[in-house]
Parts: C-alpha cells; structure tokens; sequence
C-alpha cells in the first residue's frame, strides 16, 4: 500500500427496524450493512505568497473615514507582527496602527495628509522581496483609478430621454481586476448575488466607496432594470410633466461672497462634531437651572490647590456623589424603546483642543478619593491635548461636564450630546460675589455660581432633574464628604 494512501475501515454498522402489528407485540429485526471505507489522499501543496492590504480601521463607533497624519515606516522597510506602520487622524485622536503580519511595507497607497474610509486599503504588504514590484504596480493601478471617481460625481448634462417603445437592455457590470482588496456590499446586493448565482467578488461596485449594489448585482445576472409602474403616458400627462421639467430645481439657498474671506475645510474631528450637533436635534430635551453658594467650596479648594487638585476634580467628585443618590439622571437611552441604569459613574469633562472639542471620562469617580481623580483628570487632558486618548477614554461616560467659570462665563446651555451613553450633561457658569437673602430676609454678599443640566426627556423628568441638583447643591455648600 502506498504511503500516500491512507484506509480505515468501520466495522459492520447496525440498524434497528420495528414492526408492530395490531395486538402484538413489537417484533425487533437486526439488519447489517456492508462496511464502509473512507480513503484519503495527501498531496504536496505549494504555499504561494501573499500580497497583503493595510486596511483603514475604525478606531471609533462614530468613524467614518481617516486622515493619515503620518506614516511611522517607510516603503521597503521590514515589519513585524504588531509593529506600528501608520499614525491615523480619527473623528476624536491620533492613534498609531498595527501590522497583523510580518512582512515588506512594499506600498504606500494613501499618502501623508490625504484620507480614506474605513475599510480601504492605504497601504500594501509584500511577503518577499520578489513581490514588492507586483504590489507597487497594483498601488499605482489603484491611485491611477482615484481620481476618476471625483471626476464621475461631476454635475453633467442629463441625456436625451429613450423612446418609451425601447425595450432596455442589460448592461454587464464590471469586472473586478485581480489581486486582494476588501469586498464592501450591501446586504440586500449579498442576498441577489446568492440568488442569482453571482460570484460578487468579480463585480466592482459603482456605490459609494466602491460598494457593490443591488443594481450592480442584477446587471451582472443579466437582469433588465424594473420599468416604472407609472400608468401609460397621455398627451394630458406630458404638460405637466415637462412644466416641471422646464422648472429649474430648487438649489440650496446662496449667499453674497465676501472679498477676501478664506474657506477651510472641517478637520475630522471638526466635521463630527458638526454632524452630532445636527443628530443632537432629534433628542427630545428641557433644560433646568439652579444656583448654588460656593463659600464653602472655595476655601476647601484652597487647601487642596497645593496639592495638585483641581476645581474640575472638586465638581466631577460632587456630581459622582449626587449620581449615587439619583441613577436616573445617570441612565440612557439608545434605542427610544427603553432606557438602561448605568451600573458605573463615569463623569466626561469636556475639554477644548486645538481644533475641536473632546470629552475624557474619568471612571467610577464616585469610587476614586479626591486625589486619586485629580491625578487622572490630568493624564486625561495632557493625553486630549495630544491626541492620544484611546477609545474607552473618550467614549464610555455615563454624565457630561462642562465647565466655563474659568473664562468668566456666568451661565451657559450645553448641548446634549447624540448617540451616547449619557442622557444628561451639566453646564457650570464662574462663581461671582452676589447678594443673596437669607431665610429671615437680611441680605449679605456670598459667592454664587448657576449650574444649568440638560437631560434627555425620554428619561429623566423635571422632578427627577430638579432633585438630583437639590442633592449636588447640598454636596457643594458643604464640601467636607468630599475629601473621604
């Protein structure tokens, strides 16, 4: 027998079959069947190299797409498993990215400065010297088919209308070219090509980013586009059709350019923010305000100022304290079905960078002594400044805070963020000399800051919103739980 040929044999299997007639009992017949020979052939396989892509990632729930700030390794140089290649710009930090393999930085195929979505390759990975030139050669195939799809997205004039007689005819799609790449699709396209019996790693999609559609899918199964369901055309029919047609279209509303006024782009972070702020109004929200006597507060603070705490600790401390007392004001909603008590408090300082705006989250602060917060708050913020925060830094607050006293800001109304695991954000105003009436009517001047909540009404109610701050005054007028 040959050593490449490997037998077992199954004894003789058994079966079991009944019959059972009217009044008797069962009858039990034991029947074999022939032995069974299983065979296995072992052949000598050749493992071919690979060419392997680098792939933007997604470093937040909110990314979209990345900015390369720079590239750590250049073309050529040899990498290993978890080694950092490339720094990338997300919607919230710089983050360095890894290699999953060993192997050649062969290509570079998103440069410093330029960006790309989630998902696209920006670079290539050869596994021996020999395959750097095919992965170079597939680098410049793909950056010489970049440009075209700005060009494609170019208003141009509409075609001529088809005879309405004229029977449509099926359009092939496109043919991938070959080498490795990322197949992006559609559900509903994956569910045709399966359908249809369409190998979609073949087609090139003509959707956004290159994603495969449903009409993609249908071309390449040689499948007619649907006729509209629209009635027979009348003579009747066609004016007003072509009054409508004559119309010019409604364009977003113009305005005068200024002389010498200069446009900049949204950075990443910039544009995400502008598109939670958007998201932000369809979250039903009311705002509450309460004013609060911060004499005793601010001498506790100049104890604790030489010792490296900070007002924003003293604040997220006491906001940690009043959360314990009030977990609705710490719950949200995500779904607009239910909402969630939060089992952590984790209070998010919002803090202004260069550029955008980023929220650190200090983790159960309500848990860390005064200190301790203190010392975090502030590898936090040199982190946010640097654009090094990771993602559980900045993405896992429970209740936002935003503090403006330092600018002189009195009172202010912050905006709730969307999409997030908090459902309440408090904006706190600088605490200023007043005069305020004691309960036997005599005036005397205290200090006093307005602190101003924001919830998200699907959760928390005006007496929820209202207690939670009678509980956070109280904390604060007399701060000496504090600093237990």
């Amino acid at each position: 027998m040959s050593s490449s040929l490997l037998q077992s044999r199954v004894p003789t299997a058994l079966s079991f079959s009944s019959s059972i007639a009217g009044g008797t009992k069962p009858q039990w017949r034991f029947t074999s069947a022939p032995a069974v020979t299983f065979t296995r052939r072992t052949r000598n396989s050749t493992i071919h190299a690979k060419i392997r892509e680098i792939f933007m990632p997604a470093l937040s729930s909110t990314m979209t797409e990345g900015k390369i700030v720079s590239w750590i390794k250049s073309e050529g140089d040899v990498l290993s498993k978890g080694e950092s290649v490339v720094v990338v710009e997300s919607d919230k930090a710089d983050m360095d990215v890894e290699t999953f393999y060993d192997g050649i930085l062969a290509a570079i195929v998103v440069a410093e400065g330029e960006s790309a979505p989630v998902g696209a390759p920006i670079g290539l990975l050869a596994e021996t010297e020999a395959e750097i030139e095919e992965a170079k050669a597939k680098a410049a195939g793909a950056g010489s088919s970049a440009p075209s799809t700005p060009a494609a997205s170019a208003p141009s004039p509409p075609p001529p209308p088809a005879p309405v007689a004229a029977a449509p005819t099926p359009v092939a799609a496109p043919v991938a070219a070959d080498g490795p790449r990322k197949i992006v699709s559609t559900p509903f396209a994956k569910k045709l090509a399966k359908q249809h019996k369409v190998d979609i790693n073949k087609l090139v999609g003509t959707g956004p980013f290159g994603r495969i559609t449903p009409a993609d899918v249908e071309a390449a199964a040689g499948i007619a586009p649907a006729k509209s369901s629209a009635a027979p055309v009348t003579a009747a029919a066609h004016a007003p059709a072509a009054a409508a047609a004559a119309a010019p279209a409604k364009s977003a509303p113009t305005f005068a350019e200024i002389p010498g006024a200069t446009i900049v782009p949204f950075t990443t972070m910039q544009a995400a923010v502008s598109k939670n702020m958007i998201e932000s109004l369809s979250v039903p929200t009311f705002r509450v305000g309460y004013p609060i006597i911060t004499d005793a507060l601010d001498a506790l603070y100049e104890k604790v100022k030489p010792k490296g705490v900070t007002m924003t600790a003293l604040l997220a401390k006491a906001a940690a304290m009043a959360l314990v007392q009030h977990p609705v004001v710490n719950a949200s909603c995500k779904d607009g079905k239910s909402f969630t008590y939060n089992s952590s408090i984790n209070i998010a300082v919002a803090v202004a960078i260069n550029g955008g705006l980023i929220t650190p989250v200090l983790p159960d602060a309500d848990k860390l002594d005064l200190y301790l917060l203190s010392q975090k708050w502030k590898e936090l913020v040199e982190k946010a400044r640097s654009k090094q925060l990771q993602p559980h830094e900045y993405n896992s607050g429970t209740f936002t805070l935003s503090n403006l006293g330092m600018f002189g800001v009195d009172r202010f109304d912050a905006i709730l963020p969307p999409g997030q695991a908090w459902g309440a954000i408090m904006a706190v105003g600088a605490s200023k000399p007043t005069a305020v009436a004691d309960k036997d009517g005599y005036f005397s001047v205290k200090s006093q800051m307005l602190v101003n909540v924001t919830a998200d009404h699907r959760i928390v109610y005006g007496a929820d919103l209202a207690a939670f701050l009678k509980t956070f005054a109280k904390i604060v007028q007399e701060p000496d739980s504090l600093t237990m």
